[in-house]
């Protein structure tokens, strides 16, 4: 048997600030931008030279949704960011002024950093040791 997780849905407020900020302040690719409805768009971005999973940005429709936006995990960090050039990606969010929540460290299994996106969902970047 073979599986993979194709994408994860984030709730985001609006797609195209959603769109900005993953393609300009953290160079992701913008895979699909597919109209389904006047309300409702098909939105996959990866990052750059990833071939796994997608992040799905999903626009919150509802009270409910619109509440958890930024906050999917309950303040957890909820998604990881590998890197081959910690340094490389680390100054350039600072450089693109996004949110640091917790400075480089060195872990055992890697140099590891926490960000916020433009919601507030947190983030890992780490480049594995």
């Amino acid at each position: 048997m073979k599986q993979n997780i194709a994408h994860i849905a984030l709730l985001v407020r609006d797609y195209d600030e959603a769109i900005a900020f993953y393609t300009q302040k953290l160079h992701f690719t913008l895979i699909e931008n597919t109209v389904l409805s006047d309300t409702k768009r098909w939105v996959l971005v990866s990052p750059s030279g990833s071939p796994g999973c997608c992040l799905l940005l999903a626009k919150a429709d509802n009270e409910e949704q619109q509440s958890r936006v930024g906050n999917q995990t309950g303040g957890r960090v909820f998604l990881f960011l590998n890197t081959d050039n910690f340094e490389r990606d680390y100054h350039n969010l600072l450089e693109k002024e996004v949110t640091i929540i917790r400075k480089p460290l060195k872990e055992s299994y890697g140099t590891v950093a926490v960000f916020a996106d433009l919601y507030g969902n947190l983030w890992d970047l780490i480049e594995q040791a």
